[in-house]
């Protein structure tokens, strides 16, 4: 089984980079090249991310925790009050939380067909 944080870089980060690209264009009316250069990715990315074609491995809207998380980050990055270091603190926060929650859980089943939710708690207790 990979680690936890093996299986959150592939699907569970870019789930969570999609959503606050999307609340940065849609609520601040900031432009695909200026979301890029403030997550530290490409615009072809965040293109990716806005036309659901990347970041949907995880269903990150189950959770209201999270998505007023993700919301106050991209708040934070709007009105420049974070961004480099911080911001990737601010996005390792959001996906511990998710993965307390239990929202990776069906990606790690996915990876690891044996192994069941009921089962592993190793996200959980973190």
């Amino acid at each position: 089984m990979p680690a936890p944080c093996e299986t959150a870089v592939k699907s569970l980060i870019p789930a969570i980079r999609a959503h606050i690209a999307k609340e940065l264009i849609q609520t601040y009316n900031m432009k695909q090249t200026d979301v890029a250069y403030a997550l530290g990715i490409t615009q072809t990315a965040v293109s990716k991310y806005v036309g659901n074609v990347r970041g949907q491995a995880v269903r990150l809207d189950r959770a209201n925790e999270i998505q007023e998380m993700m919301n106050e980050t991209a708040s934070k990055i709007a009105h420049k009050k974070v961004s480099g270091p911080q911001l990737t603190l601010e996005i390792c926060s959001v996906c511990r939380a998710a993965r307390r929650n239990g929202l990776m859980c069906q990606i790690c089943e996915r990876v690891d067909p044996t192994l069941k939710n009921t089962l592993c708690n190793i996200c959980r207790i973190e």
